[in-house]
């Protein structure tokens, strides 16, 4: 038979119960001034903080698989243009299905006959029509046209691009560098850089920061053996918010690690940066929507060594250009690497 625990046990566990409390209470305090104030190595604006071992040091090569199949498409939106294959005759089961079918008619070697695609896939809202795939063709692959778009709109649209056409230049004093756009990996993102290409000379778009590769980061964009991650970044950093448009954030879309030569939004929008390495320690933590050819990367190294004035962002010392550099968007002919 179990006895009756007397005044002094009590007193004992009490004191013990407000001990442990107490202990539970501090750590959790320590748990949250973590996770606010230590720095984190996955943005481009905040310093590194962590040992360089974290980091594959051949960072030329992949870890993980990262090629990535995209179809993706925006929903709420419906395009219009010429059919292909008329989707009261053509029903599937995704959005992706029906970017693969259009993408299937648009080959490298031969002519693109779809380059747009609606699909109907909330089958509340579509009734009979749900499972409708519309395969289109644009009159001018880089003016979409709209119908509509909307929370009341029921479609998903995508769009995609002939070989060669999926190449937009970054017009800028030092030359013009050619942007290779990922519409079916990002649409979002592809769209709104389509709609910059309509606006006039300069208007807003900007390049304001600027560091090199330094020591840290060879020709190819790879990490250095021993070396710190930062600063320099190696990069280019702006904003593409026009003055005559209200920018409205961009929706997560393709996280790829980045590579020298990446294009990317940090966070939504509307400041963006190009990478002039392979940032590996970054993870995906960035909206890829497109990536600077090769041989235009030339361009961004010189911008990299322009003059610059120290500024601390928050804790991290950054670069920032004396002169920002005024961008302008502007159509590219295709080019001989689109021919069969």
């Amino acid at each position: 038979m179990g006895r009756r625990k007397n005044d002094s046990e009590v007193g004992r566990f009490a004191i013990l119960i407000i001990f442990l409390m107490g202990v539970i209470s501090c750590s959790m305090v320590y748990f949250c001034i973590s996770v606010l104030f230590v720095p984190t190595a996955t943005d481009p604006i905040i310093s590194v903080s962590y040992s360089v071992q974290n980091v594959d040091q051949d960072s030329g090569t992949q870890n993980e698989e990262e090629k990535e199949v995209c179809c993706r498409g925006i929903e709420h939106l419906e395009l219009w243009g010429d059919a292909a294959k008329w989707g009261s005759e053509f029903k599937l089961s995704s959005s992706e299905e029906c970017c693969k079918a259009c993408k299937a008619m648009c080959r490298k070697k031969g002519p693109c006959l779809c380059d747009s695609w609606v699909f109907c896939g909330n089958r509340e809202a579509c009734g009979a029509r749900f499972g409708e795939c519309w395969l289109k063709k644009q009159k001018n692959s880089l003016v979409l046209d709209r119908r509509e778009s909307g929370d009341h709109v029921m479609w998903t649209s995508g769009f995609i691009f002939a070989e060669g056409e999926d190449i937009v230049g970054l017009e800028t004093e030092h030359g013009t560098i050619r942007m290779k756009l990922f519409p079916d990996c990002s649409p979002e993102s592809a769209a709104y850089i389509l709609d910059l290409l309509q606006l006039p000379q300069y208007t807003g778009c900007h390049l304001y920061r600027a560091e090199s590769r330094g020591s840290i980061w060879d020709s190819e964009g790879n990490h250095v053996k021993n070396t710190p991650l930062g600063p320099p970044y190696a990069l280019v950093q702006g904003t593409l918010e026009a003055h005559e448009t209200v920018f409205k954030k961009i929706s997560s879309e393709f996280s790829s690690i980045i590579r020298r030569g990446s294009v990317a939004w940090v966070g939504s929008g509307p400041d963006f940066f190009i990478s002039l390495a392979n940032h590996v320690e970054w993870k995906k933590s960035y909206t890829v929507f497109g990536s600077i050819l090769p041989e235009d990367m030339e361009i961004v190294e010189k911008i990299s060594h322009l003059p610059t004035k120290p500024e601390i962002w928050g804790s991290t010392n950054v670069t920032v250009l004396e002169k920002p550099i005024k961008l302008k968007f502007r159509r590219m002919k295709t080019t001989s690497h689109s021919k069969p």
